[in-house]
């Protein structure tokens, strides 16, 4: 505990009252969020003399001061308690860490939105619906909507060039907003009913479309209260599969399994009776964390996930109980009107979907341990090998790709002793040197990559350079001037390729001294050195073919007189790429925002020759 922190002083202003605390560091960053029932009673009970947990002492001894927010009531707290987290990712707490790779509903940012299968992270501005177990849930609830919401699910290159109506439209599907069908306040009014039935509010959406038609017939609007009595038709039949389903079985099964650090939990997701999909979340827990903590903290932070309109069923059943179970129930009560059982205790088929989940959790974490002994292994081979005397705790390799000089990147990809740390990994899109040159481009990089590296940067133990002793040389001039006056320099070891660049015949080269040494082919040690290598070598030529695709993608118009990045946008955008522009008439260049009869006729003469 900082010395500047007085607890018995702050005790004696604490509340009684429900709440959330926030614990910070003598740097003002959060390191702990809790909520409590009684704030003063749990908040004393971290300092009192003989503290049992290894975890609670390491963080008592690093709080410099305690902010505390008082609720109406626990479950307020627990809320609030999930969206600190989240925002402030504390050091000593379980964190959920989001993963990108799961699919989602968007519904974009737009004057008319669309509804649209998306993947990956999340940088389009809208709302994200899931996320679903995978992709084929998602088109299946995609194509279920556009039966009930003529809302459009088109990109937005398509819909900027419609003239007229598409085929959704003929088939009832879309209300074709591209060409004005519909009005831009109807039209969001459908969002507005599409938003509260991803949100699983059936009922709400069926008496405001059952109001719109009785208000429609009574103007004598009967055309549109025809629509209307389609949408609720098809609504009805939907909310109708829905009960039947719950009753048989609808719900999300969790196996918890926490092992050596490690924690798992594997979700199926049952959807009328059978598995529609499973996922295994891998929580990045503290050291010395029990596992009544874990499992409260993973079902706070996935069941409470407000950037994640999640759809919860009404049964959530998990391998063994935890803290606050009720209460989490409750929260999520509030937080999505919906009322929520959370069991441990079942029969029958519900008892073997939740033998089969903790199964997978358990296998999960397994292979997770043997993976982490596997590497852990190789690393100590390696400081073997070298003969390091310290303990190597961070390695990074650089290599350089490029095709005849053409987009040169360089990468840079970090290992710790849990394998790679992709979060770490860099790529340098390299300028101003002679195509080709791969000694330039190296010292560019390394340049760039120790250029305002301090006492407290993070620097490789190790430093891999893809490459022979050329590039090798470079690379450990710049660093030695670099660390001059610094203390941790890395080491550098060059990977020069074997005869015939078969694996397990490199040869290896001290940077300082230059000396070479090679690894038996089976050495654990060599492989380390190769997974690092191999890893180097993907993300670079990944990062070059992407940089030397979006070049020769805009290359043929830049080095058209007149054709700006305004106009080169505008054309790439109306008519959908690069390969539609070239294959335009002058008549539908014309037909491009900017573009006049006769910059297209230019354009169109320049594109072929």
């Amino acid at each position: 505990m900082s010395d500047a922190f007085n607890a018995e002083q702050f005790l004696k202003t604490v509340t009684s009252s429900p709440g959330v605390y926030r614990m910070y560091d003598d740097k003002g960053v959060v390191i702990y969020v809790g909520k409590a029932k009684d704030l003063k009673k749990r908040l004393s009970s971290y300092f009192r003399k003989n503290l049992a947990n290894v975890k609670t002492q390491a963080l008592v001894s690093h709080i410099a001061n305690i902010d505390v927010t008082v609720t109406h009531s626990e479950t307020d707290a627990l809320i609030l308690e999930n969206d600190y987290i989240k925002q402030y990712m504390p050091k000593y707490n379980v964190l959920l860490r989001d993963d990108k790779s799961y699919p989602y509903i968007l519904l974009s940012d737009h004057k008319y939105p669309r509804l649209a299968y998306h993947r990956g992270a999340k940088r389009d501005k809208g709302q994200y619906f899931g996320p679903y177990p995978n992709g084929g849930a998602v088109r299946e609830s995609l194509h279920l909507m556009q039966k009930i919401f003529p809302i459009r699910q088109c990109d937005d290159l398509y819909y900027k060039a419609r003239s007229r109506p598409c085929l959704q439209y003929q088939i009832g599907r879309c209300s074709a907003p591209c060409v004005g069908k519909i009005s831009s306040q109807d039209y969001q009014e459908q969002v507005r009913l599409a938003t509260l039935f991803l949100k699983g509010k059936n009922q709400q959406v069926m008496s405001v479309l059952v109001d719109k038609m009785e208000h429609a017939a009574a103007d004598m609007r009967y055309e549109q209260a025809a629509l209307y009595r389609d949408q609720i038709t098809a609504l009805r039949r939907v909310s109708e599969q829905q009960e039947v389903s719950n009753a048989s079985g609808d719900m999300d099964v969790i196996g918890a399994y926490y092992a050596s650090g490690v924690a798992c939990f594997h979700l199926l997701f049952i959807r009328e009776g059978k598995i529609f999909g499973s996922r295994s979340y891998y929580p990045k827990v503290p050291v010395n964390t029990e596992v009544s903590e874990v499992l409260r903290s993973f079902m706070l932070q996935f069941y409470l996930n407000s950037d994640s309109q999640r759809l919860t069923p009404k049964e959530i059943l998990i391998s063994e109980p935890f803290e606050e179970q009720n209460e989490l129930a409750d929260a999520i009560k509030t937080a999505q009107n919906k009322k929520v059982e959370i069991k441990t205790q079942v029969r029958g088929e519900r008892a073997s979907f939740l033998r089969l989940a903790l199964t997978n959790a358990t296998n999960a974490v397994n292979t997770r341990l043997s993976h982490k002994n596997t590497v852990e292994q190789r690393f100590l081979l390696l400081e073997e090998a070298i003969e390091s005397t310290n303990k190597i705790q961070r390695m990074e390799c650089f290599d350089i790709s490029h095709t005849m000089g053409e987009s040169t990147v360089a990468s840079c990809v970090v290992f710790n002793r849990e394998g790679p740390s992709k979060a770490d990994y860099r790529r340098y899109n390299i300028t101003g040197i002679t195509p080709g040159d791969d000694y330039a481009a190296m010292k560019q990089a390394i340049t760039r990559r120790f250029d305002k590296i301090g006492s407290g940067g993070k620097v490789p133990d190790i430093l891999f350079i893809d490459g022979g002793i050329g590039q090798l040389r470079i690379a450990q001039k710049i660093v030695d001037e670099k660390f001059v006056a610094l203390d941790n320099a890395p080491t550098l070891i060059g990977v020069a390729k074997g005869e015939g660049r078969k694996p397990g015949l490199e040869t290896l080269i001290y940077g300082e001294n230059e000396e070479s040494f090679t690894l038996p082919a089976d050495s654990g040690a060599l492989h380390l050195i190769q997974h690092i290598r191999d890893e180097s070598h993907r993300f670079a030529i990944t990062g070059h073919r992407n940089k030397r695709q979006k070049t020769r993608n805009t290359s043929t118009l830049e080095s058209i007189a007149g054709v700006g990045p305004k106009r080169r946008k505008a054309l790439l955008q109306y008519l959908g790429g690069l390969q539609e522009v070239k294959g335009a008439s002058v008549s539908e260049l014309v037909k491009v925002p900017g573009i006049s009869l006769e910059m297209a006729q230019t354009i169109h003469d320049a594109l072929r020759g």
